[in-house]
């Protein structure tokens, strides 16, 4: 019985380790057309892309905490690093770039260091879902041009969708059959036992079938740039480049990758179930854009069709990636000639379904029926991923949740008062308008107290104008920290129940807030408000400030 566990132990590990060198494979070959299209998006030489998607998986894969996902070249990055140089002179544009890259990963590196992952949970679940279902839409829309063998003309993808609507006769048979080839092999495979090995054999069949046929109108990867058969030793850019400017803009570079690996991250768990370490991703693709920009390449981040595809390709962990690295470092020193005979229509075709599989229409659905600010997350931020470029929808996401989250935390605050029973616990209802006199009422609060939200305690409290001696408890229990504005409340509130002899009671003050409060020295303590710290035992402490409120006005 041992043996048996023993012998499947190690089948499924050499299974594994198959399945990783496939997906690496996989993800090299088609690194080589995507590195250089990136290059070129970014106005610089091409095989730039190519020296990125060797060392950027080669430095970044260790370092991730989201085991699966893909450092690589991506259309973001090459778009906003493209912006970063253009005002630089014609030839010192790629020295600019070399060192933005390396800046940009210095920069990863901090806010990786300064744990700054959790600041993306201020983006909120709709936004970045909108995000990664656009770029997945435009990585789809992006590759039905080399699907089809017609180049259409367009400011966006969506222009471009339209242009090759109208020039349908202008396609190419022979490119359109290769393709389809590939999607059949990918899709028959994909559904039978024969999965693992799906995509390297949608790579092989279609490619010898131009070779051997001899179809001319199908456009290979050596047609769109020749492989060179070397890699740049490591050297520093030009120093001498840096500037205020440039150091600026490799910081809004950095927050670009940043938050696409961090959505990236969100929608590929890893092989445990667990979920990434954000932090921990931006210092690995910190490190793989100073690897990157030291052997003259482009920026690198989290890609959402290369991640989709190392997935769909088998990867079981974080070396398939790394594989991906020394794959494309091979192909660059031994075999530039054979990966320039796959066809481009087959790469089209294998970016088509990870994009596709990258589109989660369920998690859409559910997001769409939670709320009309979700709805309208995911619409606008959706729809500027393919309206606009990925950097301003980046920008539009993030501002997005950065409003929603300050009206929410404006208007998600709920004052409820408690009754007190005779049993001693205490029961929910609504607080009254007006406090009665000589009376105690006893109050609660659920949401933020930072900003607005103080704001909004203050005009939900009732109103002591034409009370006498009304006695208020205000349970406080679980905040350590508050802001100046609630604090400012507080001491306007307190004034307004002294003016008709009234008090005010703190229940539940962490030791942290007590000496928060004392600081601040604007709250008349031991006045005309009285602090009751928190206990171990839950209402311990408001009972206690009941009892002081009532012992205050003669009561039992």
């Amino acid at each position: 019985m041992g043996e048996r566990r023993g012998a499947t132990g190690v089948a499924s590990h050499t299974t594994h380790i198959r399945s990783d060198v496939t997906a690496g494979l996989v993800n090299a070959v088609v690194s080589v057309p995507d590195g250089l299209a990136s290059a070129a998006l970014a106005g610089v030489n091409p095989v730039y892309g190519l020296y990125t998607s060797i060392g950027a998986p080669i430095a970044a894969t260790p370092l991730l905490g989201s085991e699966l996902m893909q450092v690589a070249t991506t259309s973001a990055s090459a778009i906003a690093v493209a912006q970063v140089i253009s005002g630089y002179p014609e030839h010192q544009r790629e020295e600019a770039m070399f060192l933005a890259v390396l800046l940009t990963g210095t920069w990863l590196v901090l806010f990786g260091l300064l744990r700054l992952g959790r600041l993306v949970r201020f983006v909120s679940h709709a936004v970045m879902t909108g995000f990664l279902i656009g770029v997945a839409v435009v990585l789809v829309l992006d590759q039905l041009a080399p699907l089809v063998g017609y180049q259409p003309e367009g400011g966006n993808e969506l222009v471009q969708l339209a242009d090759l609507a109208a020039n349908v006769s202008s396609f190419s048979i022979q490119t359109i059959g290769i393709g389809l080839l590939a999607l059949g092999i990918l899709i028959g495979l994909g559904r039978s036992r024969f999965t693992s090995f799906s995509s390297i054999v949608a790579l092989v069949v279609p490619t010898v079938a131009v070779a051997l046929l001899g179809m001319g109108d199908v456009q290979l990867v050596r047609d769109v740039s020749p492989i060179p058969r070397s890699v740049p030793i490591p050297s520093l850019p030009d120093l001498g480049l840096i500037g205020f400017e440039l150091v600026l803009s490799s910081f809004s570079l950095g927050v670009i990758i940043a938050v696409q690996g961090a959505g990236v991250s969100q929608s590929i768990p890893n092989p445990d179930g667990s979920r990434g370490d954000a932090s921990r991703d931006m210092i690995a693709q910190g490190a793989g854009n100073l690897l990157a920009g030291l052997l003259r390449g482009i920026p690198a981040g989290g890609s959402v069709g290369q991640t989709a595809l190392n997935v769909s390709a088998g990867a079981r962990s974080r070396w398939a990636s790394l594989l991906s690295g020394l794959w494309m470092l091979a192909f660059v020193l031994v075999l530039p000639r054979v990966v320039g005979l796959v066809p481009m229509t087959v790469l089209a075709a294998l970016m088509i379904l990870a994009g596709i599989s990258a589109i989660d229409v369920e998690e859409a659905r559910s997001i769409w029926r939670t709320s009309a600010a979700a709805r309208w997350s995911i619409l606008v931020t959706f729809t500027a991923t393919l309206v606009l470029s990925i950097p301003a929808a980046v920008g539009l996401g993030v501002l997005l949740s950065i409003l929603f989250h300050l009206e929410s935390s404006a208007t998600d605050v709920l004052v409820r008062e408690l009754v007190p029973l005779d049993d001693g616990r205490f029961a929910e209802a609504e607080p009254p308008a007006r406090l009665t006199s000589e009376k105690v009422t006893v109050l609660d609060v659920y949401g933020s107290l930072f900003f607005a939200g103080a704001r909004t305690l203050a005009e939900a409290l009732p109103d002591p104008a034409g009370a006498a001696r009304p006695a208020v408890i205000l349970r406080l229990r679980g905040r350590t920290e508050v802001g100046a504005t609630l604090i400012d409340a507080l001491d306007e509130y307190a004034e307004a129940l002294e003016e008709v002899g009234g008090r005010l009671y703190l229940s539940g003050v962490a030791p942290e807030l007590a000496v928060q409060l004392r600081r601040a020295g604007k709250i008349d303590i031991e006045q005309n408000v009285r602090l009751v710290p928190a206990g171990n035992v839950l209402g311990e402490s408001t009972s206690e400030a009941l009892a002081q409120a009532r012992e205050w006005l003669g009561r039992p």
